[in-house]
């Protein structure tokens, strides 16, 4: 049997003033492999589902998308990073869905807020699965920095194509990136039953409206 590719198509790119030094990138994936990690992400999704973090062991995984516990683990080395590239595939799938109907709002703001709340709402139908991926999020460490940068480029990804802006400015991308920390809270705050979906929607608005704010100062 060849060799197994890795858990991503290709390195990321490090983040603008990082000292981590350029990866060259892995190959791509067959169209065989991509198949297999398909079905390993469904298996997680789906086992997650059923019972959030816990309820994900990694040879019931391989068990249930038909591959060997050692592809697995060449695939993705742990439980965590199995997790938080579900959570990257759940917001790649939600980014298709927010693209066949874009939000309505008049401003970046309103569109960006819009567009967090379905996708928080996408969350809520399944709290077992998001408290799972959540959870892998927060005890990821620096060996699942790349799977985490994958999670962070689709929410930027999503929160820039509801603004509706092809080249933000450096003071809008900042904005963004606040607007990633509090939905990520708020997801934290609401999942250990903190925060009421009312308190989530209120906060996501108000953060949002850091996007208009460099528009309204340079006008």
């Amino acid at each position: 049997m060849p060799a197994e590719a890795s858990t991503r198509r290709t390195s990321p790119a490090p983040a603008p003033g990082s000292a981590r030094p350029a990866e060259p990138p892995s190959p791509p994936l067959t169209e065989r492999q991509e198949a297999r990690r398909r079905r390993i992400l469904h298996a997680s999704a789906q086992l997650a589902s059923r019972g959030g973090f816990d309820a994900v062991q990694m040879r019931e995984v391989a068990e249930s998308s038909q591959v060997a516990l050692g592809t697995l683990y060449r695939y993705f080395p742990s439980k965590v990073h199995l997790l938080v590239a579900t959570m990257q595939d759940q917001l790649e799938r939600m980014h298709g869905t927010l693209r066949k109907k874009p939000p309505s709002g008049d401003t970046p703001a309103e569109r960006v807020a819009e567009t967090l709340m379905r996708a928080f709402r996408a969350l809520q139908r399944e709290p077992h699965l998001a408290d799972a991926m959540v959870r892998a999020l927060t005890f990821a460490d620096r060996s699942v920095s790349p799977e985490v940068d994958q999670v962070s480029r689709q929410t930027t990804a999503i929160i820039l194509d509801a603004m509706g802006l092809a080249d933000p400015a450096p003071e809008q991308l900042s904005a963004v990136r606040v607007i990633e920390h509090t939905w990520h809270s708020a997801l934290i705050t609401w999942l250990s039953g903190r925060a009421s979906i009312a308190q989530v929607r209120i906060d996501i608005e108000t953060v949002c409206r850091l996007i208009d704010a460099p528009s309204a100062e340079r006008a």
